[in-house]
């Protein structure tokens, strides 16, 4: 019989997948609006993120479909084929920011070259996949352990080290641009690809949802404080100053390592859907190998432009699966497209790329996922 991950699994898998250098970076962008202003962007935009990451979640699991066979169910059997492949692109190119961010970080700490950093982490990232995602167990319990007593040393050096004020508040961020910036990290993390494995789906996508969000949250402070407070935004250089090297060294690599692999193993389980004759778990291996050379070749420092692009594709596509499960209990998975719901995700799509133009306190995801599930419920009355 196959073994199910356990609900203590599920959040060991998001708790890693919170612990990440990517979204420690992503807080420093914060620190523009100031402790309190920025600290309720990060909580407004994870409420907003992790309760549709709960929603995907819950269709995957309770169907025991991956992310992208879910959205089959929507788009049709050949129409969902368009999101797994963009699903694919964009998770290669997680994989490699992630890398390039981890190996930046590791080469500010013990300085051997970029490339030779990308290549321990790409390796090791490689080991996860292989060990496999119900194997992991014991694995993540000490890799998570570690993780969480290295960052609660961090948030000591940044909060109680003795640090004073250091960035005042501007206006380069507005407050609604960075609530999107947290709404994106739980919209891009194809949660379905991991509840479709758990003995208790729905619970475990609420204990995964929860557990990320509070763990992103956390990071994403950490990011923010350590930007005010030291004035300083490369976590590594933070560490390094107050004399943790080692220490430094073993948070980027592990932290890079356990969120990298769910990309990597997102983009092989999405591959499935487009190509069922290779395995996932070797395309996940093979989108590791690309993405470390992209993380070797080409810079990688400024993502927002990628953050928000994840948004206008992923928000309306989640907004029609949402209204398709929850609303009108729709499977279209046995026709070839559904064109429908395709017309009702580029206006979805468009729509998002002009309220980015709109500086609304909620961030563009939430009205734009609303006015998507309108059209589709009337769509849904006009053509049954």
């Amino acid at each position: 019989m196959e073994r199910r991950t356990s609900l203590f699994d599920n959040g060991l898998i998001w708790f890693g997948a919170g612990v990440s250098l990517a979204e420690i970076l992503t807080g420093t962008y914060f620190s523009t609006l100031g402790f309190g202003k920025g600290f309720a962007a990060i909580i407004v935009g994870h409420v907003i993120g992790c309760v549709l990451l709960f929603l995907a979640g819950v269709i995957g699991g309770k169907s025991r479909l991956s992310a992208m066979e879910t959205v089959k169910s929507s788009f049709g059997n050949k129409g969902g084929l368009f999101f797994a492949l963009l699903n694919v692109l964009q998770l290669v190119g997680w994989t490699a920011i992630m890398i390039y961010d981890g190996a930046l970080a590791a080469g500010g700490i013990f300085s051997s070259g970029h490339w030779i950093w990308c290549l321990v982490i790409g390796a090791l990232i490689v080991v996860w996949i292989m060990v496999g995602i119900t194997n992991l167990g014991k694995i993540n319990t000490v890799a998570m352990t570690a993780l969480f007593l290295l960052t609660l040393v961090l948030c000591k050096v940044i909060f109680f080290g003795g640090n004073t004020v250091l960035s005042q508040p501007d206006d380069s961020l507005s407050f609604g641009a960075a609530v999107e910036l947290a709404v994106a990290m739980p919209l891009s993390s194809l949660i379905s690809d991991y509840t479709r494995e758990a003995e208790k789906p729905v619970t475990a996508t609420a204990v995964s949802a929860i557990v990320y969000g509070l763990v992103s949250c956390w990071m994403y402070v950490i990011g923010m404080g350590a930007s005010i407070l030291t004035g300083e935004s490369d976590i590594a250089q933070i560490m390094l100053k107050a004399g943790l090297s080692v220490i430094a060294l073993i948070i980027v690599v592990f932290s890079t390592v356990t969120t990298t692999f769910l990309d990597a193993y997102s983009a092989g389980i999405s591959n499935e859907s487009i190509f069922p004759q290779f395995k996932g778990q070797y395309v996940a291996v093979a989108v590791t190998v690309v993405g470390t050379i992209g993380a070797i070749v080409f810079p990688m420092d400024d993502i927002t432009g990628f953050l928000y692009l994840i948004g206008s594709v992923f928000a309306p596509m989640i907004a029609i699966q949402i209204a398709d499960y929850f609303i009108l209990h729709r499977d279209r998975r046995r026709t070839a497209f559904d064109a429908r719901n395709l017309v009702i995700w580029v206006i979805g799509f468009v729509l998002y790329r002009i309220l980015m133009n709109v500086d609304l306190p909620v961030g563009n995801t939430l009205p734009d996922m609303i006015i998507t599930i309108v059209l589709c419920v009337i769509a849904g009355a006009v053509l049954h």
